[in-house]
């Protein structure tokens, strides 16, 4: 990482141009002695106009003139990383050494986690007993490293003190505790309910529960206090991975002061995940202990002014873009509430055996190769759609046509759908039976409408109900076959 002074001005001589050669050197002894000279900052004139390395200094301050996104030219934007690549959902590595180490580990990491909740109810009682100051946030950081968490700041000289607002990207829950053992800050509390927990969290009650507007009076009001800590605010409203991009920045952060300085946050963790969607925040406390260590590390970027009479969503759209560059991300359209219904697809898909039809149609049009769910359909394909859909007429069409694009077999696809190997909820057009039953229960009430086409032996066992368990199952039997002899005609 270069200082503020490291790249080339404008109008000044290049670094890769070469020095004045001696008498009686050629060209090419020039060039050598020019790459052997100036190999460092070759590599850094290099890198300086993608904006990936080196040069920050210079790199930021032709950010902050300039009205659009650097690096764009000459390059096409990388594609935006959809929400599964933004949040992790498991806990555990799929590697499965990185799984034999942390097992390997777990002993380890009980005896930790016990010993550090011993220890962590000893320094949430001395940062509550003294007063906030340098020396405070010298001791609780020391003491913070004996749970693990390991803060390191680059450049803190950058850190403007009179600018009001702090704007930092959110990885983990625990984002607003580590900046705050840097430098005094608040962080208003928008989703914890008052109260003592939300206290303890170091979160800021203000009392607020109305829009978002009454909420940006009162931020406005309290940084119009001198006396009072900057605001440290997290526009993506929602934590990511902190590996793949941004999520899009709330506007909202961005009325409340026409100066901000953007804090880029990195967290590394070995053996399990930063921070996961769904989890709370006690789980990734006790996480936090278990892991032998949670590096933090932050940087602080120059303030930023609002440029004259931009709005608050050019503002943040701006700052969202320095930041994603400062990372090495990309800045995406997705917001928190993208995120929630991420997370309840996930769990609607996974966990359910008898899902909606809607759900099972979801993660079936997942395993279809791309080629073919890109593609239309065929008249193939609708054939043997509409062949099942006169067999099995209570089946939803978007179950059998999913069914179908995998089996591409009219007589799998019907065995799947009678042996309850595909979930569905009847139509409620063409059943004939109880919607709410599931569809595993279907195979006699789909042979008994059906009972008009097969043959009279296979009618005559759907009106009567065998006593025996072994007649019922060669009634059963009996009833898939005059399916199978109908579908093949």
């Amino acid at each position: 990482m270069g200082s503020p002074g490291s790249p080339v001005l404008p109008g000044s001589q290049g670094p890769s141009a070469a020095p004045p050669a001696p008498n009686g050197l050629g060209d090419g002894e020039r060039h050598r002695r020019a790459a052997r000279c100036t190999p460092g900052r070759r590599r850094r004139s290099q890198a300086a106009p993608r904006g990936q390395a080196g040069g920050r200094g210079g790199r930021w301050r032709q950010l902050r003139g300039a009205p659009e996104v650097p690096g764009a030219a000459g390059m096409e934007p990388p594609a935006a990383p959809g929400p599964e690549r933004l949040f992790d959902s498991h806990r555990f590595p799929s590697d499965g050494f990185l799984l034999l180490a942390l097992l390997l580990y777990a002993p380890v990491g009980l005896c930790l986690l016990v010993l550090r909740l011993f220890i962590g109810v000893h320094v949430f009682l001395v940062s509550c007993a003294l007063p906030d100051s340098v020396l405070r946030r010298f001791i609780v950081r020391v003491m913070c490293s004996v749970l693990g968490l390991c803060v390191q700041q680059s450049d803190p000289r950058l850190r403007d003190a009179g600018v009001r607002v702090y704007i930092a990207n959110h990885v983990t829950q625990f984002d607003h505790n580590i900046i705050n053992l840097l430098t005094s800050c608040n962080t208003p509390a928008l989703n914890s309910a008052p109260g003592f927990i939300c206290w303890s969290r170091g979160f800021m009650e203000l009392g607020v529960s109305g829009s978002r507007a009454e909420l940006v009076d009162s931020l406005k009001a309290y940084s119009s206090h001198r006396g009072n800590p900057p605001l440290l605010l997290f526009p993506e409203e929602a934590a990511t991975n902190g590996r793949a991009g941004l999520l899009h920045f709330s506007s909202w952060p961005f009325s409340v002061s026409d100066v901000v300085q953007p804090v880029a946050l990195q967290v590394l963790r070995p053996l399990v995940t930063v921070s996961v969607a769904d989890s709370s925040w006690i789980a990734e406390l006790l996480w936090t202990f278990f892991v032998p260590f949670t590096v933090y590390q932050v940087r602080w970027l120059p303030s930023v002014p609002r440029r004259m009479e931009e709005p608050s969503e050019d503002f943040a759209l701006r700052v969202q873009e320095l930041l994603a560059m400062e990372l090495g991300v990309v800045s995406t359209r997705l917001t928190a509430a993208d995120k929630t219904e991420h997370m309840k697809r996930l769990r609607h898909t996974s966990l359910l055996p008898f899902a909606p039809a809607s759900s099972q149609a979801l993660a079936a049009r997942r395993r279809v190769p791309s080629g073919l769910a890109g593609a239309p359909e065929d008249g193939r394909i609708v054939a043997m759609v509409q062949q099942v859909k006169e067999v099995l007429p209570h089946v939803p069409l978007e179950v059998i046509r999913i069914d179908l694009a995998q089996t591409n077999c009219v007589d799998t696809t019907i065995a799947n759908l009678l042996e309850g190997r595909v979930s569905f909820f009847p139509d409620s057009k063409e059943a004939g039976t109880d919607l709410s039953a599931p569809a595993t229960s279907q195979a006699p009430a789909a042979s008994g409408i059906l009972g008009s086409s097969a043959e009279p032996s296979s009618k005559a066992a759907a009106k009567q109900f065998a006593r025996s368990p072994v007649e019922r199952h060669l009634s059963l039997q009996e009833r898939k076959r005059a399916l199978y002899d109908y579908a093949r005609r």
